[in-house]
Parts: structure tokens; C-alpha cells; sequence
């Protein structure tokens, strides 16, 4: 009984300082993106930009583990600052298409630029080695959730 509560505490602070620093993370974040770009925005034309291929909304709601609903909000904004295209499938007129237009690109480039130097002063005060010895075990972390 004593392990398991002592795992129990261990899971509970953990998740408490992961859901902590998610929150700061994401706010700091914010506050430098380009101006009238939100953080879901950004992470949207980031993973085009990093699969480098188009992508479906219910693929992208999935990857983002949010409503098909929330991931037309943002594809939505998205195609109307010029960041995406949006096509239909000519094999099936109910389903869409979604890639990042050149204009996304350069906003999602500028974004990381931004960022860039955010995230650095992060890993560079904590040290790079312990921000790599921790990179694993987020990433299973991750994984196993992901699982879920």
C-alpha cells in the first residue's frame, strides 16, 4: 500500500509541474508569436510545414487531439490570413485537403523566430544535457498517452 501511494504522489506531482509549465510555456509563447497569431494557429502550420504535405482536417483534428469543430475554427482563420489552401478531394467531394500556402510558410518561419530564442533561454538555463537526458522519457510519456 505504501508503494503505491508513494507512485500515486509521484504521478500527481508530476503531472501537476507538467501541466504548470504547459501553462507558463504556452503563455510566454503567445506573447511573441506575430501579432494575430494564436498558438493553435502556429502549431497547425508547423506540422504542415514539417510533413510537408497535405493533410485532411479530420487527420490534423486527430494529431491535435481536438474536435473536428475546433480544427475548422482554426483552418478556417487560417485559409482567410492566406496561411493554408484548402481543396477538395477529386475523388470524394466530401472530403478536403489542407496545405501550407508560401504565405504560411514565411508566417510560420517568422513565428519560430520569435520563439526560437524564448525556448533557447529555457534549455540554456537548465543546461542542455539535463533537457536531453529528460527528452526520452517525455517523449515515451507521450507515447504511452497517445496509446490511450
Amino acid at each position: 500500500m505504501k508503494t503505491q501511494e508513494k507512485t500515486e504522489d509521484i504521478a500527481v506531482a508530476l503531472f501537476g509541474e507538467l501541466f504548470m509549465a504547459d501553462q507558463l510555456a504556452r503563455n510566454r509563447i503567445s506573447k511573441v508569436l506575430p501579432k494575430g497569431m494564436e498558438l493553435s494557429h502556429f502549431s497547425v502550420l508547423n506540422h504542415l510545414a514539417r510533413v510537408n504535405d497535405e493533410r485532411t482536417p479530420a487527420q490534423l483534428a486527430r494529431a491535435f487531439h481536438v474536435t473536428r469543430g475546433a480544427m475548422t475554427n482554426t483552418l478556417a482563420r487560417l485559409e482567410w490570413a492566406g496561411h493554408i489552401h484548402i481543396r477538395p478531394d477529386w475523388d470524394d467531394a466530401r472530403r478536403k485537403f489542407v496545405a501550407i500556402s508560401p504565405s504560411g510558410r514565411a508566417a510560420r518561419d517568422a513565428a519560430v523566430q520569435a520563439v526560437a530564442p524564448l525556448i533557447a533561454e529555457v534549455v540554456q538555463a537548465l543546461g542542455a544535457d539535463r533537457v536531453r537526458a529528460v527528452l526520452p522519457v517525455l517523449r515515451e510519456m507521450r507515447t504511452r498517452l497517445e496509446g490511450e
